[in-house]
């Protein structure tokens, strides 16, 4: 796919106490524009409507805010996914990766990000909004954590959000990609995030020290991790 993937493993506002973010803020920067149109896409979590407040406070005055809501929710109601094309970053919330693929497909938003994304739109996510881009994931999708073979493939390969943030993601992610369950990927961990550009990663950021990116790899019968060098980003 041509276009700007910015796949965050956690952090941005969702996980932030205030609100503020400096991965956010770089999103911001990297659309170019001086008030940036943004919409926020929290089809994974059912529409939540506290979810959207903390987006739309967590952006007010500094860009032009929006939400599409497939599950026609107030105050919002249904809005015809084509308004993607009109933004300058599309932000998709966390929540059920799977869920999220089904009613994407259902309403053509495949076709319309991968236009949006090829006409300079920014697409980036948390958590299922980072799984979404990739051909697979590791999702808690169905209760417990398990492989998804089921992504829009925007980004070759697997993904693992809350790579250390969260009980068991490492060690399962190890062992699917090690018997070939998913492909080799990306493990990101809270708080940073991959920048994917044309199908080919970028950089690695993070809004906190400590936080780690790495490439998995399938060498033989184990997963083999390379740590990806991170950018701290600065206020």
């Amino acid at each position: 796919m041509n276009g700007t993937v910015v796949a965050l493993g956690g952090g941005g506002f969702s996980m932030s106490d205030d609100g503020t973010s400096l991965i956010d803020d770089y999103l911001l920067e990297l659309t170019g524009a001086t008030k940036p149109r943004v919409c926020f896409v929290p089809t994974a979590s059912g529409d939540s409507d506290s979810y959207s407040g903390r987006f739309e406070a967590a952006f007010a005055g500094r860009a032009e805010t929006s939400v599409l809501s497939l599950f026609c929710q107030d105050p919002w109601g249904y809005t015809d996914p084509r308004m993607l094309l009109d933004q300058d970053l599309v932000y998709v919330g966390g929540g059920s990766t799977a869920n999220l693929l089904a009613l994407w497909r259902l309403h053509g938003l495949t076709e319309i990000l991968r236009e949006a994304a090829s006409n300079g739109t920014v697409l980036a996510g948390i958590s299922a909004g980072m799984n979404c881009w990739f051909e697979a994931s590791s999702t808690d999708s169905f209760g417990p954590l398990a492989p998804l073979a089921d992504g829009l493939g925007f980004v070759k390969g697997s993904a693992c959000p809350h790579y250390l943030g969260e009980p068991d993601r490492r060690e399962k992610y190890l062992s699917w990609v090690a018997t070939g369950v998913l492909p080799d990927g990306y493990a990101v961990d809270d708080y940073a995030a991959i920048v994917m550009r044309d199908g080919s990663l970028q950089e690695a950021i993070a809004e906190r020290p400590g936080q780690p990116v790495f490439r998995v790899e399938r060498a033989g019968d184990e997963a083999i991790e390379h740590e990806v060098p991170v950018r701290a980003l600065q206020r």
